[in-house]
């Protein structure tokens, strides 16, 4: 079964961590809204116990180490209640080849380091050979660090409730519903671990990590959510940055933040969407194929779509029944990566069939509810790291774009301009987002996948623009998100690991 990005939540932003949390030693979790007791001193320097992880069962590297990092709730009270954070290492094992500590951040907001590492780490060591040691953390919220709870019921936490999927008709009243009672209920639930989900937090972690490391500079490897909070860290700290890649990053315009990054996915969907329809296409694909030519998938897909509108389709999965929005969810998820295809397609051939008998098999990301510390974790960040539009108009405003974008982005139905619980959060965002400026070291190398339906090459651009010289783009010609060790191109592969290895940069953007 391929994996699927159901990190991303309403953003589609994460990369490819699956929903459970698998690596992390059971002493580093912490769950529920109740940190922990205050610190007696403020330590200039965190303690970190090394112990082998709890599961070494999971693909990862045999020498994988886990331990428990202890973060205020509040910076401004490094003394008071605390977090448990977990983090992970792999280390070098030749030391007069280390050059320092590589940060691998996952996506989300909700993917868990831990476990990105745990994926990643045998390919990176591979790679990178011992010239980091590889760490990680699962942010707040995140994976076995200390979660939030917003006690969501659980028809409010499938995919496509956490989006606001508009109805069949076009019709947003059951969205601006739910985000009423979303927000209420998180503003009820949540206490001060959901109000500290922020990416202002999770960059300030980040730098206590480095701390705990006993490392004067970091380098890093961010990808999604992960390189967007890795540009606010080299913002606030340049100085502490080595070797820093952002991989698959999104529009960091700070007036709008998640706003933009939603709206952009109806545009992105489309961009890469051809892929798919080429790869189904294709005679090779054998019973997976459903179409003789690339032209006639995406009009098979939007009438079955608007079939399944009016008529959901018993599944396998008893009380879900495949809806259009399960198929228009499904596909967006499938185009985060080719190894997703045939999931997608089986999907397709089941839904279409005429044989009343078959049943289609929902994709583990549409299948069921998502726990509810994931969903109160993308909620929190996004809602809580910038104001979104609220007041009486909101709801027009709302319904307006809801049908422009209907009729631009068809295989996005208006979701991507819907209304979430961030026009009803109760919070006032704590500090101004960052603005990512081109003043730093020039030590950034982008990645970037020119189809990637979730943080689109166009939003990309945006902040290779912001950060001016201090950075250069490696554009790879291929779908999906996640570049970097993600889509088999060798050639961007490459610079990224001459990179890292061996600081070599291009002197100027590049094209893979």
């Amino acid at each position: 079964m391929p994996t699927y990005r159901s990190k991303s939540l309403l953003l589609a932003l994460s990369t490819a961590a699956a929903i459970s949390t698998l690596a992390a030693a059971p002493s580093a979790q912490a769950t529920g809204t109740q940190a922990t007791g205050p610190r007696t001193q403020a330590d200039p320097r965190p303690a970190l116990t090394w112990t082998p992880c709890a599961r070494t069962d999971l693909g990862g590297p045999a020498t994988q180490e886990c331990a428990t990092l202890s973060v205020p709730v509040d910076h401004a009270d490094p003394a008071g209640p605390q977090l448990s954070l977990a983090v992970s290492r792999v280390r070098s094992e030749d030391p007069a080849k280390r050059r320092g500590a590589l940060l691998v951040l996952a996506g989300g907001p909700g993917g868990s380091g831990v476990q990105r590492l745990t994926q990643k780490g045998t390919k990176l060591r591979a790679e990178l050979g011992d010239t980091y040691d590889l760490v990680a953390l699962d942010p707040r919220g995140t994976g076995n660090s200390t979660r939030a709870t917003c006690k969501l019921p659980s028809t409010d936490r499938h995919l496509t409730t956490l989006r606001s999927w508009p109805a069949p008709d076009g019709s947003i009243d059951a969205n601006i519903d739910r985000s009423r009672r979303t927000a209420d209920l998180c503003a009820r639930n949540g206490g001060a671990v959901l109000r500290s989900l922020t990416t202002a937090n999770q960059v300030r972690d980040m730098d206590l990590l480095r701390r705990a490391l006993g490392e004067r500079r970091l380098s890093a490897w961010g990808t999604s959510y992960g390189a967007y909070a890795a540009a606010v860290y080299a913002q606030k700290y340049p100085q502490r940055t080595d070797r820093w890649v952002l991989d698959s990053v999104a529009d960091p315009d700070p007036a709008r933040l998640a706003r933009t990054w939603m709206y952009n996915t109806g545009r992105a969907v489309e961009e890469a969407f051809p892929d798919f329809a080429a790869w189904a296409s294709d005679p090779a694909r054998g019973t997976d194929r459903l179409a003789r030519t690339p032209s006639r998938v995406r009009p098979l897909v939007l009438s079955l779509a608007a079939r399944l509108d009016r008529t959901p389709r018993e599944s396998t999965t008893p009380g879900t029944p495949l809806t259009g929005n399960h198929l228009r969810q499904a596909l967006q998820n499938a185009l985060y990566g080719e190894a997703n295809y045939p999931a997608l397609a089986k999907l397709i051939a089941a839904a279409s069939s005429t044989d009343p008998k078959v049943k289609p098999v929902l994709t583990p990301d549409i299948a069921g509810p998502l726990p509810d510390a994931d969903a109160a974790t993308t909620i929190g960040v996004i809602c809580n790291d910038v104001r979104w539009p609220t007041g009486p108009g909101t709801t027009a405003a709302h319904r307006r774009a809801v049908r422009e974008d209907r009729a631009r982005y068809p295989l996005t139905a208006g979701f991507p301009a819907n209304i979430t619980p961030c026009s009803y959060w109760k919070w006032t965002p704590a500090e101004q987002p960052t603005r990512i400026t081109s003043s730093g070291p020039s030590n950034i190398l982008m990645v970037q996948n020119r189809r990637d339906p979730s943080t689109p090459y166009f939003g990309a651009l945006k902040m290779r623009e912001a950060l001016g010289d201090r950075t250069r783009l490696i554009s790879v010609n291929k779908a999906g998100h996640g570049s970097y060790l993600g889509t088999g191109n060798s050639c961007g592969d490459a610079r990224v690991t001459a990179f890292l290895t061996r600081g070599v940069r291009p002197a100027s953007d590049v094209s893979c």
